[in-house]
This record gives C-alpha cells, structure tokens and sequence, in this order.
C-alpha cells in the first residue's frame, strides 16, 4: 500500500487526491503518491511572514543554536523509519548514512557554530569599529541583522533527507522562516523528515513548510527581503535565475548545480606509490556511493599518459567486484538510481559520451543485479569512458551522465592537466592525488579559480579524509560557472548568507549601544564594585575599571626572563638593544600582559571563573626600563550560552576589552580576555 504524500502549509497537512505515483527504484512498486490539490503559495508566504517570523525573532541566536542541536538528537533518535524509506530510493545503508545521518550531523554542526561564533541577541556586530575622525567622536562598523523575509530552498532527487536540513540549518539560525520544495521522486522520505521535525515539537509555528508538487506561482510572488536557494542541474538554475520577480527585486538566488567535477593523478605519482591506488579507490567510490548520483561525484579521471594503462586496469578490477542491486541484500555494496527516468536519462548521456570516447568498463562485462524484483528497478551498470584525445573532444567536459559513470582521460605535462580540469567550466570540487609538495603549490592555485573546494590527497591525509565527495558544514559548498557560482555551507559565511549587512556611522556611545559591544571612545561606567565581583545578570556592557599604576623596573625583566627562559636580546643586552630601533632595552611583551593581569585581577574567589583565552592581541609600543603601565578593562561583550556546570551552576561568557597605556597615555597594548562567568546561584525550594 503507498503513502499518500500532503503538504506541510500554514500550519496544517493538505492533500488528500492522489496525483502522480513514485515508484520504487529497486522493483518498481508504488511507494507514494503527490497530491492533486494545488498549493495556496499566497497563504504559505503570509504564514510565513505573519508567524513565522515573529516565532523565529522571539528567540536569539544561541537558542535557536538550541533547538538545532535538540532537533539533530530528536532526529538521530528516530533515524530507522527513515533508513527504511530510503531504500527504495535505490540507496545502501552506506548511502542513506550519508543523507540521513549527515543531515542530522549537519544540523549539529550548525547548532555548535551558532553557540561558538553567535552571540545572545539578534544582531552580529562585524567589527571591529574604527575611527572615522580626529577627535574619537565619531566612527564606523558594519553589524549582519536577519532580513525579515522567507527562505524558499528548491532540492534535488539525491539526498532528500541532507538536501533540506544543510539548507534548513544556516537560515533558521539566521532567523528566516523556510518553504522546502524537495525533488518529486523522492520526496516521499523528505515528507516523511517534515513529519518527523512537526512530531518533534521542537521548531517555532511556521519554521518550516514542505511542498510536494511544483512550484507554480511562488517565485512570482517573493519580496526583496526574500532569499532562494537551488539545488539541481545547471540548465533549470539558468532558467529559474532570470525570473522576472526575483530579477526586478534584487532577491538573492544561490545556486548550487550539477558539475563535471575531476581528480588529477599528478605526474610524481607511480603505480607503485600508495597514492596511486588512492586515486583508484576515490574514483571507483565516487562511482559507485549513491549510485554516482552525487552532485560533487568524480566524473573525469585526469591522468599521466604513461600511466594510462595501468589506472584504466585497476580500476577495471575495482569495479567489476561491485555487487549492485537490492540495497537490502547484505553483499549489494551499489543501489539504483533513483528512478526508471534517471535511468533513461543517464544511458542517453553515456551514448552522447561514446561519440568521443571508448567503453572501458560498462554492463557488457556481466552486468547483472541482485535481489527479487530488481528487474523492475532503475539500477545501471558501473561505467567507465575513455577519451584518448580529451582536448579533441568536447563531450566529456560538457555531457554529464548523473549516476555511476566516470571517463579517463589521459595528459602530458601538469599545465595540460589544469587546462583539462578547467575545461568543465565551474565545477564544486576537484581533487589532486600527489606526494609531491611543490606539484600542489604550483597547481592549487591554478586550479581554484575553476573550483569551489579542493582536496589535496596523498597518504597522510588518506587516514582521516572525508574524501572528494563529501561537503563538511564548516566548509564552502558550491563552485563557479557551471556550478552555479553560488556558496552552500561553510560555518558562519552560510548563515551571513541569510543576513543583512549595513555600514553603521555614529559616535562610539550610539556605537555601542546598538551593537550591544562596547566600542572604544564610548562611555564607561566605574563604580567601587570591581567588574570581576559581578554575577554574570549583573555584568553590563561599558562597566569598567580603571587601575592602579606600576613602574617598570629592570629586575622586573630579570625575573621574567628567568621565569620563562626568554633571554631575547632586546630584554638583556644594552650594547645591543641600543643599536635597534627602539634605542633601548625594553620589556617582553608578555611580561606587560601578565603585569596588567596583576593590576586589574580580583584576587579572591568570586563570579569570574576561568580565563579562557585572548583575542585580538597587538603589542602597540615597546615599554622600557622606568616606564609606568596603567590598565583600562572594560565589559565588552556578554553570550549568554544557556550552560551549566556540572553542579548545575549556571555560567555565561564575557569578553573584557583591556587597553593597556604607558605614563603619556599612550596605548601599549590592546587585547580581549574571554572568560567564564558565573550567574546567580538559584535559591534552593
């Protein structure tokens, strides 16, 4: 009996007609059914907007950071339902690891980036601020706010469960509402996700809404606050980019399209070295995960002609020991494609493929999948080309075969095999197999202004490598050209994605008090409570000490310099210090740090409770024998992460901007001190 798929809008789950049926891409059996009814996008876009932001901007950064990281465990929890559905879109276990338990540990990395790099509020102050005039009184920033508008995500057939949530994670922490569009033949496991996140509880009303069927008018109808994501072929990304309403709104569009993504065996490496069959293994796995239906998968295998042979044989051998079929079976180690029209779809590219190139390894070598059923099912053959003269043939730098198929190409010299890798025209990743150092230095930067990531794999990295066609949520995902020249992932820069960036001008006061981060010039409140005597609740931006002074003696850099062995000539010798341009002896820069710590610490137990580490660090101007220091330490910047200790206590993070001023008042050093600060203890019932 199949599904019969709805829509998530508004707040309620519609359709109940069954429209097109979606088959299974292992024995061609009805899995689900699309709805007849059509999508009111007018209301899905007013839910979003009425509901939906409101619910998103009523929490900050850090606790939507949370509900990310209580929705990844809620999904890991209840991941078998969806390891069974995923079955039938052709995937292996391996396979449905990756969608399924990389969307949920996608979702984890952002709730982890979101609690390490956002702070408490709703606005990210990019700075640092700087001056602007002479007198201090008025200065510059930028600060990233949430646009105030919705995130449309249109997805791919190839991973349904990954494909929304690395969409989903970046915006819903940028506070945007999303309508998920996945592929239709899979959404059947994407529908069955949604239902999952709306079981959950976890997410604001109006976080998220699923269409299943087309878009019909949604992109008509889009505001300038509005942002869309793609994720697809190169041809439909061209075509849904020159809408007329996104174009006459400036609404931004990212792309991340199918690409002839290559590997380039360089010419150092052997038949004999281990990287050799490195890059064996990585273009037979590229091949064969996912049934190659990878957007990042190798589809041009880049080699020394001397080593030609030797590749086109052992990858041969590599392939012909792929089990293909039922993704049930225990011994299958491939699945099918996805469906019967990707099947037909990819045997039509290979044939466009052949017209420049030769079968090396294809269904003709007992091609024969296992399992009940699976002759109803969409599985192809693992293929390999090769394109003797690939500078001659244009076929296998623009015809992409979307499943299992990769074609060898052979070249002199490593300048022809970057001319080669370039000729995909924008690809999401490419990858060099080297021992040598230099061969990367001289390549890497030739080859990066074609390509969105690269990997540089020899057999030190080969131990803890993701591989070629992994993206990893701290990393850029997307490329340029044909890829689509948009930017998916990497850490913080996804986020900022969907954020707005304003330059902001103002006296260092106004600065401070929009920003919610004291800007230096502004003013500062002093009281006869030292700011480390403060609960964290009672801690406020701009509360301030300013200390005691100290004068700079020459034992004092005797006994550093015996302390911490630092016996640099500018410390010790006069003759020599002199001669530099300081003219004299100075003391270390660290001595100075560690001597404003004296001045300004609060000895005795109290909120402040462990110095974490120092930002921004910068020693301005020496400081000498007979000098005097004085401190400045200023609250800053308050995250309040939502943590306790083990005993329960509950702590926030302050970062205290120090400026450090000799006997002139002029600043000597200038850094940030991160520390852990204790909140009130809750009073006992």
């Amino acid at each position: 009996m199949s599904i019969q798929l709805q829509s998530h809008i508004a707040g309620r789950w519609i359709g109940q007609q069954p429209a097109q049926t979606l088959l299974s891409a292992v024995n061609g059996r009805a899995v689900a059914s699309t709805h007849a009814e059509a999508v009111d996008f007018a209301e899905a876009l007013a839910y979003a907007r009425r509901t939906g932001i409101p619910a998103l901007m009523a929490l900050d950064f850090q606790q939507r950071a949370e509900r990310l990281k209580a929705l990844a465990k809620y999904l890991a929890t209840h991941k078998e339902m969806l390891y069974a559905l995923s079955a039938h879109t052709g995937a292996t276990r391996n396979d449905g690891w990756i969608d399924i338990e990389g969307g949920a540990g996608t979702l984890s990395a952002y709730a982890a980036i979101g609690t390490n790099e956002l702070p408490s509020g709703n606005l990210v102050h990019e700075g640092p601020a700087f001056p602007l005039g002479k007198k201090g009184g008025f200065a510059g920033t930028h600060i990233l706010v949430p646009r105030g508008g919705v995130a449309v995500h249109i997805d791919a057939f190839n991973f349904p469960v990954w494909g929304l949530l690395e969409k989903f994670a970046p915006s819903f922490l940028a506070g945007m509402p999303c309508i998920a569009k996945p592929a239709t033949s899979t959404s059947y496991l994407t529908e069955a996700l949604v239902r999952l996140i709306e079981q959950s509880g976890i997410l604001p009303a109006g976080s998220l809404q699923l269409v299943i069927g087309g878009t019909g008018d949604l992109l008509d109808r889009l505001e300038g606050p509005d942002v869309v994501t793609f994720t697809g072929s190169a041809d439909t990304a061209a075509r849904l980019r020159v809408n007329a309403n996104l174009v006459r709104h400036a609404i931004p569009f990212n792309a991340e399209a199918d690409s002839l993504n290559c590997a380039i065996l360089a010419p150092d490496v052997t038949p004999n070295d281990e990287e050799f069959e490195l890059f064996v293994k990585e273009v037979a796995r590229e091949m064969t995960v996912k049934a190659g239906q990878k957007c990042t998968a190798i589809r041009r295998a880049i080699v020394p002609r001397q080593h030609l042979d030797a590749v086109a044989e052992r990858l041969r051998a590599r392939l012909a020991k792929v089990v293909v079929g039922d993704p049930a079976r225990e011994d299958v180690r491939m699945g099918a494609l996805a469906s019967r029209a990707q099947q037909a779809d990819v045997a039509e590219r290979v044939e466009l493929l052949l017209q420049g190139a030769e079968l090396v390894h294809g269904a003709r070598d007992g091609f024969a999948p296992v399992g009940d059923g699976v002759s109803d099912g969409a599985f192809f053959a693992p293929t390999l080309l090769l394109s003797r003269k690939p500078l001659e043939h244009d076929a296998a730098h623009d015809v992409e075969a979307f499943g299992p198929v990769s074609t060898l190409m052979p070249y002199d010299g490593i300048d022809e095999a970057l001319a080669l890798a370039a000729r995909g025209r924008g690809s999401l990743v490419g990858t060099l197999v080297t021992r040598d150092p230099a061969t990367a230095a001289r390549a890497i930067p030739v080859a990066a202004a074609w390509h969105g990531r690269l990997l540089v794999l020899d057999r030190e990295a080969a131990a803890e490598s993701t591989g070629h066609g992994s993206p990893l949520p701290q990393l850029k995902h997307g490329g340029p050209g044909r890829a689509g020249g948009g930017e998916e992932l990497g850490g913080l820069r996804a986020v900022k994605h969907y954020l707005q960036r304003a330059a902001l001008q103002g006296s260092p006061s106004m600065l401070a008090a929009i920003t919610g981060e004291h800007v230096r010039g502004a003013a500062v409140r002093e009281s006869e409570v030292h700011p480390f005597r403060r609960h964290f609740e009672d801690l406020s931006i701009g509360d301030s000490l300013r200390t005691h002074r100290r004068t700079v003696g020459e034992a004092d850099i005797v006994a550093f310099g015996g302390i911490s062995g630092d016996y640099f000539y500018m410390h010790f010798d006069d003759v020599a210090a002199k001669q530099s341009p300081f003219g004299k002896r100075i003391a270390h820069g660290y001595f100075v740090l560690s001597a404003a710590a004296g001045l300004f610490v609060s000895p005795s137990p109290g909120p402040v409770l462990a110095n974490y580490g120092l930002d921004t660090l910068r020693f301005v101007k020496p400081v000498g024998i007979g000098d005097t220091i004085q401190a400045r330490l200023t609250c800053k910047r308050k995250i309040d992460r939502n943590k306790k200790d083990a005993s329960g206590q509950g702590q926030g993070v302050v970062a205290w901007d120090v400026e450090v001023s000799n006997q002139d008042g002029e600043l000597v050093a200038s850094y940030d001190i991160l520390t852990l600060v204790a909140k009130k203890p809750v009073a006992q019932a």
